[in-house]
C-alpha cells in the first residue's frame, strides 16, 4: 500500500508484537528489568497486568529474546486449557516425550519432573510464560500450584510467569486457589505510556520501519493521536496506521490533523468517543467565533 510512498521497508504500526519495535517506554522497561530479575532468583510466581493494548504480549515475547542461552522457555499462549491438556502442552514445550493417548496424569507429571531434573543437571533454568492467564479456569490455576512443588533441595525447577488482564486478580481472589495467589513473589502492572513518550514511539517504529526523513506527523495530528489512544500502545498502532493509509490516499507525505481524525473515525473502539469529540469540536469553534465576532464589533478589547 503505502510502504514505496514513504520510503518505508515493512508497516511500522502492526500490531503483532515483533520484538525488532520494542520500544523502551518507562513502564515497559521497568517491566521487563522486574521479569529478568525475577526470572533470575527462581523463586515463586511472577505476574504481569494490564489492560488490553497495554504490550503485554509484546513484552512476553521481548522477555523471551532477552533471556540468555542457559534458560529454557515454555511458552503457551492459550491457557485456556484444562489442567491435563496443561500439563501435555508444557511437555510438549519441554521436549519431553510421550503419548498422549495412553499416559496417565501422574506418568506425565513424573516424566515433566525428570525432565526438569535433566535440564538442571545441565545448566538450564526452566521459565513458563503463560498468555492472557486471565482466561484459564480455576482448576487449571490450581493446577500450575502443582509445578511450583517441582523443586529441588536448593530452588525451583522451574519459573512461571502469567500474563493476564485486570480480571485475573478477581480469579486469584478466588478461595480454591489462595495458596497459588501467595506464591506470587514478583508483580507488575502495566499501564500506558506517557503523553511525551508517544512522539518517541511514534518516530522509532518509523525508524525501524525504514522511515529517514522529516517528522511525518505534524504536531496538531500528535496532539489529537494522544487524546484520542489515551496512549494505549495497540491504539497508537491502530490509529497511526489508518492515518498514514489517508495521508497516502491524499498523496501526501505528511500526516495532518484530519487524517489522524479519519482514523478515529474509522475505528470502531474509538467511534463512539468521536462523536463526544466532534461536538466538543464544534462548540469550540463556535466559542471562536463568537469570540471574533464580538472582538471585531468592538465588544472585546
Amino acid at each position: 500500500m503505502y510502504l514505496e510512498h514513504f520510503g518505508l521497508k515493512e508497516f511500522p504500526f502492526s500490531i503483532t508484537p515483533d520484538t525488532e519495535f520494542f520500544f523502551s517506554s518507562g513502564v515497559s522497561q521497568e517491566a521487563l528489568n522486574t521479569l529478568l530479575i525475577a526470572a533470575r532468583t527462581g523463586e515463586g510466581f511472577i505476574k504481569i497486568t494490564g489492560e488490553v493494548g497495554t504490550g503485554k504480549s509484546m513484552l512476553c515475547r521481548k522477555l523471551m529474546a532477552s533471556l540468555s542461552s542457559d534458560f529454557k522457555v515454555a511458552y503457551i499462549p492459550n491457557p485456556y486449557l484444562d489442567p491435563d491438556a496443561l500439563f501435555m502442552e508444557l511437555a510438549a514445550e519441554l521436549e519431553v516425550v510421550f503419548d498422549s493417548q495412553t499416559i496417565a496424569k501422574h506418568q506425565l507429571l513424573r516424566a515433566i519432573n525428570e525432565r526438569l531434573l535433566e535440564l538442571h543437571s545441565a545448566g538450564k533454568r526452566v521459565v513458563v510464560c503463560l498468555d492472557e492467564a486471565q482466561a484459564m479456569p480455576i482448576e487449571t490455576l490450581e493446577a500450575l500450584r502443582l509445578l511450583s512443588n517441582l523443586e529441588t533441595e536448593k530452588r525451583k525447577l522451574l519459573q512461571v510467569i502469567i500474563f493476564g488482564q485486570p480480571e485475573l486478580e478477581e480469579k486469584l481472589n478466588h478461595p480454591g486457589i489462595r495458596q497459588l495467589k501467595q506464591r506470587i513473589a514478583f508483580e507488575y502492572c502495566l499501564a500506558p505510556m506517557g503523553r511525551n513518550e508517544i512522539d518517541y514511539y511514534i518516530q522509532h517504529r518509523l525508524a525501524v520501519a525504514g522511515h529517514r526523513g522529516h517528522r511525518m506527523f505534524t504536531p496538531p495530528a500528535m496532539w489529537l493521536l494522544k487524546l484520542r489512544t489515551r496512549c494505549v500502545p495497540r491504539l497508537v498502532n491502530i490509529v497511526a496506521h489508518k492515518s498514514l493509509l489517508s495521508a497516502y490516499g491524499r498523496g501526501s507525505h505528511s500526516v495532518t490533523f484530519w487524517d489522524v481524525y479519519a482514523a478515529v473515525t474509522d475505528t470502531a473502539s474509538l467511534r463512539q468517543s468521536a462523536s463526544k469529540f466532534r461536538l466538543f469540536f464544534l462548540v469550540w469553534v463556535l466559542v471562536c467565533s463568537a469570540s471574533l465576532l464580538l472582538i471585531e464589533k468592538g465588544y472585546i478589547r
